[in-house]
C-alpha cells in the first residue's frame, strides 16, 4: 500500500487531494491547524498541529502504521518514510487578503517557515520521499501582466522577478527552496504554479475567499439585483475547477518532470464576465456597482504549452460548468446557515 502525507489537509485543495488519494488506495495522514470545514476528512489519520513549530514536523514526517486495538487505542506498528508528501499549507486568501498589504508579514513568515521546517525535516528523516509543492501564478512578474488582453505567464517568463505582492515573492522564494534541496540533497520534488483554483468546499465568505466564490455569494444574496465589484471589472483572469487541478497534480507526481509548471485554465475572462456567468446560472439580472478595492494585476492567464508537452494534460471543463457547480454549493451553504441561525 502506498502512503502519503498531506499538509494543509484541512484546507480546500488539501482536503480534495486526500479524497483523491484515498480513492486510489493510499493510506493518508492529514495535518493542519483545523479539520476540513465543510466535510469530514477522508484521511486515515489526521493531526491538528502547527507546522510553523520546528520540532513538530519531525514527529509525523515518517509513516507510522497506525491501527486500532479492541479498546480503540492507537498503536505504532512500524516506522518508515512516506512515499509522497503534498505541501499545500500556507497563509493565503483572495485579493481582499493578499493585496491590501495588511497581512504581508504574516503571509511571508508563516508560509516560508512551514516550507523551511518541512524540507529540513525531510532532509534529516525522510530524504527519499517525493514532495509536491503548490506554488502560485502570483509569482509571475507584474510587468508582464499590465495588458489585460495579452498577459505573459509562461514558465520561462518568471525572471527578472517582480511579483505584485509579498505572497508572490514568498511563493517564488519557496519554489527556489524546493529546487535547491533537490539539487543539493537529492530530495525528489515536484513544483506547480496554480492559477486560481475554485470549486465546492472552498472558503466562500469572511475575507479570504477568491473571486468565483465571492461573486457567486454576492449574486446569490443580492436582493436588489446589484452587486459590488472592486475596480472597473475589466481585469482578466482564468479559473480552474478543483477536480482538474487534482488530476493535473497527480499526473505531475507520477511523472519524471520536476517543474515548475503551470496548472490552470486558458479560458481567460474579465471579472465583469465572471459576474455575467454567475448571473446566468442563477437566472438573475445583475447590475454591477464598481467600487475601490484591491484588484491585483490587470491580466493573468495560464499558459499550458509546457504541461501539454510534458504531461499530456489540458483542462476540459468550461468555466460556466464550474461556476454552476460552485454556485449551487454556495446556495446550499447559505440556506444551511440560515436554517441553523
Amino acid at each position: 500500500m502506498k502512503t502519503a502525507l498531506v499538509l494543509g489537509a484541512g484546507g480546500f485543495i488539501g482536503s480534495h487531494m486526500v479524497k483523491r488519494l484515498k480513492s486510489e488506495g493510499y493510506w493518508v495522514r492529514g495535518v493542519d491547524l483545523k479539520f476540513p470545514e465543510f466535510s469530514q476528512t477522508a484521511a486515515d489519520h489526521f493531526i491538528v498541529s502547527d507546522l510553523r513549530i520546528p520540532h513538530i514536523i519531525k514527529e509525523f514526517i515518517r509513516f507510522a502504521g497506525v491501527a486500532k486495538d479492541i479498546w480503540d487505542n492507537y498503536s505504532l506498528e512500524f516506522d518508515k518514510p512516506f512515499d509522497e508528501i503534498y505541501q499545500f499549507a500556507a497563509d493565503m486568501g483572495g485579493a481582499g487578503y493578499i493585496f491590501t498589504g495588511e497581512h504581508d508579514a504574516d503571509i511571508m513568515h508563516n508560509s516560508a517557515i512551514i516550507n523551511l521546517n518541512l524540507l529540513n525535516a525531510v532532509k534529516n528523516y525522510s530524504p527519499q520521499t517525493k514532495i509536491f509543492y503548490s506554488s502560485s501564478a502570483c509569482m509571475y512578474p507584474a510587468y508582464n501582466q499590465e495588458d489585460p488582453e495579452n498577459p505573459i505567464c509562461s514558465e520561462n517568463s518568471a525572471y527578472p522577478a517582480a511579483p505584485d505582492s509579498e505572497y508572490g515573492w514568498e511563493k517564488l522564494f519557496s519554489e527556489r527552496l524546493y529546487l535547491t534541496y533537490n539539487k543539493n540533497y537529492g530530495i525528489p520534488v515536484r513544483v506547480a504554479r496554480y492559477h486560481n483554483i475554485f470549486g465546492p468546499e472552498g472558503t466562500w465568505q469572511g475575507g479570504k475567499e477568491k473571486a468565483p466564490a465571492a461573486i457567486c455569494r454576492k449574486v446569490a444574496l443580492s436582493k436588489d439585483g446589484v452587486i459590488e465589484v472592486w475596480g472597473d471589472g475589466e481585469q482578466t483572469r482564468s479559473f480552474l475547477y478543483i477536480d482538474e487541478c487534482i488530476e493535473a497534480t497527480r499526473r505531475l507526481m507520477k511523472s519524471d518532470f520536476i517543474g515548475p509548471v503551470n496548472i490552470g485554465s486558458e479560458e481567460m475572462v474579465t471579472i465583469n464576465h465572471l459576474v455575467s456567468l454567475a448571473a446566468k446560472v442563477a437566472n438573475k439580472d445583475i447590475a454591477i456597482k464598481h467600487i475601490n478595492g484591491p484588484t491585483g494585476v490587470r491580466g493573468r492567464n495560464s499558459d499550458n504549452n509546457l504541461i501539454r508537452e510534458k504531461l499530456g494534460w489540458d483542462y476540459s471543463q468550461s468555466l460556466e460548468v464550474g461556476i454552476k457547480k460552485i454556485y449551487d454549493w454556495i446556495v446550499f451553504q447559505i440556506k444551511d446557515n440560515q436554517k441553523n441561525s
